[in-house]
């Protein structure tokens, strides 16, 4: 069978998209067809029809109008799909120029994948979107990543043992590799939710990397922006290169590459991410995370720097102490900084504005968002100039200002409320150009002859249902009911009235001097248009041409808006400042757990209980907490409490604690939890000492360390042996500062024979067989694990819990006493025996209960309930 010209079209297009569902434009709709059609219907729940024939078949065919695509494209990234958009390049009527049998021409406009989306409505205003490529040239490796929708642009020297932990820190949506590497990082991507995408090896050429970098950034050499390995050059090259082939040449606004260095952040590796919860929850999603807990900034910019920042605490003690100082200053300023908190909250997405304007994605509210936001940015500058900032607050004050000649051109042109698209028209201010508010004169006042027209023709035929109408196809007509066209077809009327079309209902006319007033003011219409469309690209190019000014002022307010949210973190929270410096000292007061304390203030309003923690060493020795207790007590809250603080601290954000000491961790770990890894074949044992052996191998001095029921995956003296010497070693070789949490009381004799460690003990309270949770860490050692009254708690049967009473005194004798084998405890401990243990015998019931059984409250008169009170209470002493 023949294809249709159309079809021959699309197969063409589909056939260098073929990983690719290709939104073909056919007018208000995208529509796809074949395989495209069937995978987009399941994954959209849309209806799936056909089209003609192919080789004898159906053409299965779905579609999604234009106007709501933004919709339906994240839904399609969301669930893996790339998509390519293929837009219609003229106009049916420019076609037909070519012959009445022409097809439109179509060509496909951009590749929409989930490291290149650009529009609000794809993206979370509050994160980072990023683009990563991992490079390797010889023996040397990079990783370079782009958010195109504000211009970040970084990249680093990486090792492919690093790379995991990284992509866990930046959380890329896409991750480009060369095609040989593919296979061996897909594991390594689906644990992390990231689209891999394979490019040819020429794409990774540094030669053309470079040469594609410096005709982006208009200059002869990289070397203004630092210096590049080969592996870095070739990891940047092979980002623009493919925001080249997605983009098809559009390149989004980047600002100069900056590298980064792994020793000027704490490293934390991803099982430490996971189970600190930093972003995101165990339970997926950033509700219940720490992130979500801390967040108060009210900027889009602020809120991705602090994600950032606590992604990425800094381990550069300047850097440090000059954040810290920043949020200090927003706490004494109680008169403004609630009115700087105002102020930021009028401040739009500068970043993301620019980057759809660059890229000829914006309209004339990108425009209206980079005008709002500059001019909040100067009266912020203005309100604040009058005291004297800390040096980070005061170069973000220094940045903020030298927009008034841009200001002042988007205020005198644009309207207080643009609309959302260009080809809506009406956003350019009246006054701001002559030409354009002649069309528009002639365009508002050709309606107003309209209605003169009408009114003069009902005079002239006495017919006052007469109507001058429009539509897109017979353009303004005269139109009366059908029960008048005998009169309107007859003379004299129809020497002026020129008859174009009978319906049912209706006779439509024109006349020579409707026709001529039609075209002025079609006319006067789309000139109108036009001009406003070239204003709005000399509006465009003026804002592009200071674009790294305007980054520099985005950059500013966002720093200034997360400095004053933590500021009032700070005091809604009662946090305080800590002390951070180059010492080995971790040294907390009352220290408390953010998110747990949050919880408990959002249930039952119950306070937290805080401890305090000395982690504190000196040059040579590791000092190390062996903390014991009962599960439930609070053990792993306190592990992870001190590593948030730390973190916190080293972000610069003041902390949960009464007073912080901190010097400066270069790592920071956490073994906390169990969990398996099936899909490898590996169970929680396993996952759980494959994380204790990456800690052993790679905690240097300066990092901190937190452990939790090391050994617990196994046998009893299996597990107490691998503690025993993970816990050595720690001591002796890595010389980190840890907290050792473990059920293994026999390891609380370390104590005495290692310098730097101390036993440490989660207190609880007995009361009548059953357990208090205190909460309370104290020096000292636990006494027992406290398993039972936690399975009471639990709820198990009284029958299990009463068992279990008889066969851990049995086997706690037999281990005082040293005589009695494992044998002789079973064949003591009928554990096997066919006869049911026999439940608990019940309490005899007291004089008082019995009582009490018999008194009906509601039948009781006053005299009768006081002399039942009075017989209660001579029972009670009985």
């Amino acid at each position: 069978m023949t294809v249709t010209p159309m079809m021959a079209q699309y197969l063409d297009l589909k056939a260098n998209y073929a990983d690719a569902l290709l939104f073909y434009r056919m007018g208000d709709f995208y529509e796809m067809f074949f395989d495209d059609a069937v995978a987009a219907a399941e994954a959209l729940d849309i209806a799936l029809t056909k089209r003609g024939k192919h080789e004898g078949a159906d053409i299965p065919m779905c579609g999604v109008p234009v106007h709501a695509a933004e919709g339906y494209l994240l839904t399609l990234i969301r669930k893996g799909f790339r998509v390519a958009v293929c837009e219609q390049m003229e106009s049916p009527a420019e076609a037909k120029k070519r012959g009445s049998k022409s097809v439109v021409k179509r060509d496909v406009v951009r590749l929409v994948t989930p490291g290149t989306l650009t529009e609000d409505s794809l993206l979370e205003a509050r994160r980072h979107n990023y683009l990563a490529a991992f490079a390797e040239v010889r023996d040397a490796q990079a990783l370079a990543w782009v958010d195109i929708s504000t211009g970040a642009f970084h990249v680093m020297p990486l090792s492919d043992l690093r790379l995991g932990p990284e992509l866990a820190r930046l959380a890329p949506s896409e991750l480009i590799v060369s095609e040989s590497r593919e296979p061996d990082l897909r594991e390594t991507t689906q644990d992390f939710g990231i689209a891999l995408t394979g490019l040819a090896r020429s794409a990774f050429d540094s030669s053309g990397g470079e040469a594609r970098l410096c005709t982006l950034f208009g200059v002869e050499t990289l070397d203004a922006y630092g210096h590049f390995s080969r592996a870095e050059v070739s990891a940047m090259g092979a980002i623009l290169q493919y925001l080249e082939i997605t983009q098809k040449g559009k390149l989004p606004l980047l600002q100069p590459p900056q590298k980064e260095a792994e020793a000027r952040t704490v490293q934390i590796d991803a099982a430490t991410r996971r189970n600190l919860e930093l972003t995101q929850a165990l339970s997926g999603g950033r509700a219940g995370s720490l992130l979500s807990v801390i967040d108060r900034t009210v900027t889009a910019g602020g809120a991705r720097l602090l994600e950032r920042r606590l992604s990425s605490p800094s381990r550069v003690l300047d850097q440090v102490q000059n954040r810290l100082a920043g949020v200090a200053w927003c706490v004494e300023q109680t008169a403004q900084r609630d009115d700087m908190r105002d102020s930021l909250r009028k401040v739009p997405d500068l970043d993301r504005a620019m980057s759809r304007l660059s890229m000829e994605r914006g309209g004339p509210r990108d425009l209206a968002a980079i005008r709002n936001g500059l001019t909040q940015a100067g009266l912020i500058h203005e309100a604040l100039n009058v005291v004297s900032p800390p040096d980070l607050i005061a170069d973000a004050l220094g940045n903020m200002i030298g927009h008034n000649i841009l200001i002042d051109h988007l205020d005198a042109a644009l309207v207080a409320e643009p609309p959302l698209l260009a080809r809506d028209g009406g956003f350019i201010a009246p006054n701001h150009d002559e030409e354009l508010d002649e069309a528009r004169q002639l365009r508002d006042e050709g309606r107003a002859v309209i209605a003169r027209m009408q009114a003069e023709y009902v005079s002239n035929t006495g017919i006052s249902s007469l109507k001058i109408k429009h539509n897109n196809v017979l353009g303004y007509f005269i139109e009366t009911p059908a029960t008048h066209a005998e009169k309107m077809l007859s003379a004299p009327l129809s020497e002026t009235f020129i008859h174009r079309q009978t319906t049912a209902n209706q006779v439509r006319f024109t006349t020579v001097e409707l026709s001529e007033m039609e075209t002025k003011i079609l006319n006067a219409g789309s000139r109108a248009l036009e001009i406003e469309k070239r204003i709005f690209e000399e509006l465009c190019n003026a804002v592009l041409s200071t674009a790294a000014e305007i980054a520099q002022t985005a950059k500013a307010l966002a720093e200034l808006d997360l400095a004053n949210a933590l500021a009032k973190l700070a005091i809604t929270e009662n946090w305080v400042m800590p002390k951070v410096d180059s010492s080995r000292a971790f040294q907390i007061t009352n220290g408390r757990h953010p998110v747990v304390e949050h919880a408990l203030k959002s249930g039952a309003g119950e306070p937290f209980i805080a401890n305090d923690c000395n982690l504190s060493a000196d040059n040579t020795t590791a000092n190390i907490w062996l903390l014991t207790g009962p599960n439930m007590a609070g053990k792993s809250t306190f592990l992870r409490q001190n590593a948030i603080i730390a973190l916190l601290a080293q972000m610069g954000s003041f902390v949960p604690a009464d007073a912080a000491h901190i010097g400066l961790i270069s790592q920071l770990f956490s073994r906390v939890g169990a969990s398996d890894d099936l899909a490898r074949g590996r169970s929680t044992f396993m996952v759980e000492m494959v994380e204790t052996a990456a800690i052993l191998n790679q905690a240097d001095d300066r990092a901190l360390v937190i452990l939790d029921e090391i050994g617990r995956g196994t046998a009893t003296y299996d597990g107490l042996s691998i503690a025993w010497a993970t816990l050595e070693h720690l001591h002796d070789m890595n010389k980190s500062r840890a907290l050792f949490a473990t059920h293994y009381h026999e390891m609380t004799a370390l104590a005495g024979k290692l310098p730097g460690v101390e036993n440490a003990t989660v207190t609880v309270k007995e009361w009548e067989g059953d357990v208090i949770f205190l909460h309370e860490v104290r020096k000292g050692a636990a006494d027992r694990s406290y398993g039972v009254q936690v399975a009471q708690l639990a709820g198990l049967p009284p029958q299990v819990i009463a068992r279990a009473r008889v066969v851990l005194d049995a086997l706690e004798k037999g281990e005082r006493e040293g005589g009695a084998t494992q044998k002789t405890l079973i064949d003591d401990l009928p554990l096997f025996s066919a006869t049911p243990v026999a439940p608990p015998p019940k309490q005899k019931t007291s004089e008082v209960e019995t009582l009490l059984a018999d008194i009906l409250p509601d039948e009781l008169t006053p005299r009768q309930a006081l002399d039942a009170l009075y017989k209660l209470k001579d029972a009670a002493k009985s």
